[in-house]
C-alpha cells in the first residue's frame, strides 16, 4: 500500500450500529490525490481490504512482532501469525507455525534435501462481509464499522466465547485476563490518525497491502484486477475480504 500520511486530524463522533466510537476526520494520501473525511458520512466511501502476496512473504516475523507491540497482544496469543507449508518429495505435507513465527522459523521439518516446494502464509482476521462471528454474538459486541472492519464493543462483550469458536478462520480468542473477545482489527485505531497497520509498515517485502475496495484507483484494487487471487475457504459463504496472492490449493 502506498504509504500513509497523516494530514489533519479534528474530533468527530463515530456511530456504529453497537454503540458510540470516538474517532477523527484525517486524510489519506493515494499517490495522486488526497482524500479528506469531512464528515462521518465520508466512511462509506471506504472499504478497508486487505492483500498478502505469499510469493513475497520469508516468514521473518516482522509483521507478528509489530502486531504484538501495537496492540499489546498476551503472551500465547496472535492478532496475525505466518504459517510454514513445506512438502517433501514423498507429496508428505507439514504444516507449522512455532510461536505464530513470532522469532521467525529457526528449524526445518524435513531435510533440506528433502524439501521440494516451500512457502510461508501470513493469517489475520478476513473482515468478512458475512461474517459468523457476527451472527453468533449473542449481545451484539461484534459488529461492522461503516468503513467495512469488523470489530468488538469491548463494553459489551461478556467473553462467552461464541464468535472464537464460529470464526473459520481461527483468528479470534479470549483475552481471560480482561474477560473480553480480541483479533485483528486492522490497527483501526491507527487507521483513524491516517496511519497504515501495523503488520504493513513492518513488512520488509511488502507482502502485505491495505486499502480502500472502494476507490478503483487504490493500490489495492488495481492489484485485485491485475492478479490472480485466492480466497481462504470460500466455500463457506463468509466473503472474506483477506485476498491472498499466490495461494497454494492447499491451504485452508
Amino acid at each position: 500500500m502506498e504509504k500513509i500520511e497523516r494530514r489533519r486530524f479534528i474530533k468527530l463522533g463515530l456511530y456504529s450500529t453497537a454503540g458510540l466510537m470516538v474517532g477523527s476526520i484525517f486524510a489519506f494520501t493515494n499517490r495522486d490525490k488526497v482524500i479528506s473525511f469531512e464528515s462521518n458520512e465520508d466512511l462509506l466511501k471506504f472499504d478497508w481490504g486487505f492483500i498478502v502476496d505469499t510469493t513475497r512473504c520469508i516468514g521473518c516475523g516482522a509483521c507478528v512482532r509489530a502486531c504484538k507491540i501495537e496492540n499489546n497482544v498476551p503472551d500465547l496469543y496472535y492478532r496475525t501469525w505466518v504459517e510454514r507449508y513445506e512438502f517433501d518429495k514423498n507429496e508428505k505435507i507439514r504444516v507449522d507455525s512455532p510461536k505464530g513465527a513470532l522469532e521467525s522459523f529457526k528449524d526445518d521439518n524435513f531435510n533440506e534435501a528433502d524439501i521440494v516446494k516451500a512457502f510461508f502464509v501470513p493469517k489475520l482476521c478476513n473482515h468478512c462481509y458475512n461474517s459468523a462471528c457476527t451472527q453468533v454474538c449473542p449481545v451484539g459486541a461484534t459488529y461492522d464499522s461503516p468503513d467495512g472492519v469488523v470489530l468488538i464493543d469491548k463494553e459489551r462483550c461478556v467473553g462467552c466465547g461464541y464468535c472464537v469458536q464460529a470464526c473459520p478462520y481461527g483468528c479470534r480468542y479470549v483475552n481471560h485476563e480482561k474477560g473480553v473477545a480480541d483479533k485483528c482489527t486492522l490497527c483501526y485505531h491507527r487507521l483513524h490518525k491516517g496511519e497504515a497497520p501495523a503488520c504493513v509498515n513492518a513488512c520488509p517485502r511488502n507482502a502485505r497491502i491495505f486499502g480502500n475496495l472502494k476507490d478503483p484507483e487504490s493500490k489495492i484494487r488495481k492489484i485485485l484486477h491485475q492478479r490472480r487471487y485466492g480466497l481462504l475457504k470460500p466455500e463457506l459463504g463468509t466473503n472474506p475480504k483477506c485476498y491472498y496472492i499466490g495461494l497454494d490449493m492447499e491451504v485452508k
